[in-house]
């Protein structure tokens, strides 16, 4: 990159944008602006707005910030009263128009928790367990209205050993994207980078988790057992029905010598329970 300052917009929602954030400050490039979803209201009686991460890491160090409800008209004046070099989206939570994609002089780059084309969509980190991949990693894309279907920018891999959960692989996924974005900036903002085209015939795909994706029968094999688990832990948690309907909730469960152990559980209306008290 040469010398002169980088102007830089930051798209980003959750906690995980943080780590993000950190290393382009370690970097030298603050954002000038973070766009994050409006302040919700949160605990018991939803009566305090609580401000996103990205929004409070934002105002400790006076970084504009910017909060539409929508990225309609408005929005994309106010995005467009200046020039910018590129765009940074991590889970934003909102389905960016190609209109904002195109604003930056280098488009706008998106961190995916998959190596693309795998596993495109919302949840490719639990894809990833569930289908018992042996490796995943991150890709940064140059970003498309069309979902996941960016250019290529950079990748990385890492192998699994059968033990993640979606909590453990994500964190892990989350310091490895932070690294590699910082590693690809310059060389890419340099234009030293040849963007590569997604195969298409490779392509699979991954939804939403529904809370009912967490029910099992335990007849189902130990090894897509404890793939669910895995997955599914903390939420939507995995659970099965006894023969009176009422709602059993795994909280605790174990592989060894490749069976599924269930060491804990909450049945409906109770408190947790060792598994071997309630199977008596």
């Amino acid at each position: 990159m040469n010398d002169q300052p980088i102007s830089i917009a930051f798209f980003g929602t959750p906690d995980l944008c943080i780590p993000y954030l950190d290393a382009l400050e370690e970097f030298g490039i603050l954002p000038r602006i973070v766009v994050t979803n409006p302040d919700r209201p949160q605990g018991r009686k939803h009566s305090e707005l609580v401000p996103t991460a990205p929004k409070a890491w934002a105002t400790e160090r006076n970084i504009q910030v910017f909060q539409p409800e929508k990225l309609d008209d408005v929005a994309f004046e106010k995005m467009t009263e200046q020039k910018w070099d590129l765009f940074i989206v991590i889970a934003y939570g909102k389905i960016i128009p190609q209109r904002f994609i195109d604003i930056p002089k280098h488009g706008t780059l998106n961190v995916h928790y998959s190596l693309l084309p795998r596993w495109r969509g919302a949840t490719p980190t639990e894809a990833a367990i569930l289908a018992g991949d042996q490796e995943t990693g991150v890709t940064i894309q140059q970003m498309r209205y069309k979902l996941d279907s960016g250019p290529s920018v950079a990748q990385a891999r890492i192998v699994l050993d059968g033990d993640e959960t979606t909590l453990q692989l994500r964190e892990v996924l989350t310091e490895i994207g932070a690294e590699v974005l910082i590693e690809t900036l310059p060389a890419y903002l340099n234009g030293d980078i040849t963007p590569a085209e997604q195969d298409e015939s490779q392509v699979t795909t991954c939804t939403l988790t529904k809370k009912s994706d967490g029910e099992i029968t335990l007849d189902m094999a130990d090894e897509d057992l404890w793939r669910k688990y895995r997955t599914y832990t903390p939420w939507p948690g995995l659970f099965f029905f006894d023969e009176d309907g009422k709602r059993i909730k795994i909280t605790q469960a174990d592989y060894s010598d490749e069976k599924f152990v269930i060491e804990k559980v909450v049945p409906e209306g109770k408190k947790e329970i060792e598994y071997t008290e309630y199977s008596k």
